[in-house]
């Protein structure tokens, strides 16, 4: 049995806003660490840098009774409905944990 990739939507690439480039510019340099292992980096540094790469939630594997209607639906979209499901539960548990 082969082993098939895990697909993710978690991976964006960081953007340095205006903003804070200019908070770095005015932050105080007296608080910067003076080790040279570790240095203060630029908000250069990090524009680019990837989120999320390597994040790879713990799975558990569980049966569920879903209804036929839902389950056409999923798969009518074509393969990965597995995963849209999870995409689907995971917005919702997202959803009710923000602050009302």
């Amino acid at each position: 049995m082969r082993a098939e990739r895990t697909a993710t939507n978690s991976v964006e690439r960081l953007r340095i806003s205006e903003e804070t480039k200019q908070a770095y510019a005015n932050r105080d340099k007296s608080l910067d660490c003076t080790d040279s292992d570790c240095p203060t980096m630029p908000p250069e540094f990090w524009n680019g840098a990837t989120i999320g790469k390597y994040y790879r939630p713990v799975k558990t594997q569980v049966s569920l009774r879903i209804d036929n209607e839902i389950l056409d639906w999923l798969k009518s979209r074509g393969d990965g409905h597995l995963i849209r499901i999870n995409e689907i539960l995971r917005e919702r548990m997202a959803a009710e944990r923000r602050p009302a």
